[in-house]
C-alpha cells in the first residue's frame, strides 16, 4: 500500500470563536480535501479535529500515514508521547479531552508520523490546508463543536 500524506490546519476567528480545519490527503495519484465549520471553537481543537477527521476517513487499516501539521501542540503532544501519559492519568487537568480521546481510538489503526511545518511559509498544501480552514470558519450554517461549547456551558452555571 502507498503512503498516505496528509496535511491539516485549524483556524479560529478570535479564540474561542468561529472556527474550521482544513486537510489535504495524497496518495499516489489520489488527492482528497476536507474542510468544516464551527459556530464556537478554538484553534488548537481544529488543529486536532483535522488530523482526527483524516484518520477517520483512511478506508483501510494499518495504512502508513505521514501526517504533516503546523501545530506544535497536536505533533508535540504525539511525537514526545504526552497524550500517552495523559491518558494514563485519565486527562486530568487537561484541554480537549473528547478530541485527545476520539484521536486515541483511531490512531492504533495505522502507521502514523507526525512532522511539524512552519505555517504561513510558502508550504503549498500547508497553505491550501489554511484557505480551507479560513474558509471553513467563515461559512454559513456552522455546525455545534459540542465538546467545546458543552464544556463552556457547564462552566458559566
Amino acid at each position: 500500500m502507498a503512503v498516505i500524506t496528509v496535511y491539516t490546519d485549524g483556524a479560529a476567528k478570535g479564540n474561542p470563536g468561529k472556527g474550521g480545519y482544513g486537510v489535504v490527503m495524497m496518495s499516489g495519484k489520489h488527492q482528497k480535501e476536507l474542510s468544516e465549520g464551527f459556530r464556537n471553537t478554538t484553534n488548537n481543537r481544529m488543529e486536532l479535529l483535522s488530523v482526527i477527521v483524516a484518520l477517520e476517513s483512511i478506508k483501510k487499516e494499518n495504512a502508513e500515514v505521514q501526517i504533516f501539521s503546523d501545530s506544535k501542540y497536536v505533533v508535540d503532544s504525539v511525537e514526545k508521547g504526552w497524550v500517552f501519559g495523559w491518558q494514563k492519568k485519565g486527562f486530568k487537568g487537561k484541554k480537549n479531552i473528547d478530541l485527545w480521546q476520539r484521536f486515541l481510538q483511531v490512531y492504533p489503526k495505522h502507521k502514523i508520523k507526525f512532522n511539524w511545518v512552519k505555517g504561513h511559509a510558502g508550504n503549498r498544501y500547508n497553505e491550501r490546508c489554511d484557505e480551507l480552514a479560513v474558509k471553513a470558519a467563515e461559512g454559513r450554517n456552522l455546525l455545534v463543536d459540542e465538546g467545546y461549547e458543552k464544556l463552556t456551558d457547564e462552566k458559566l452555571f
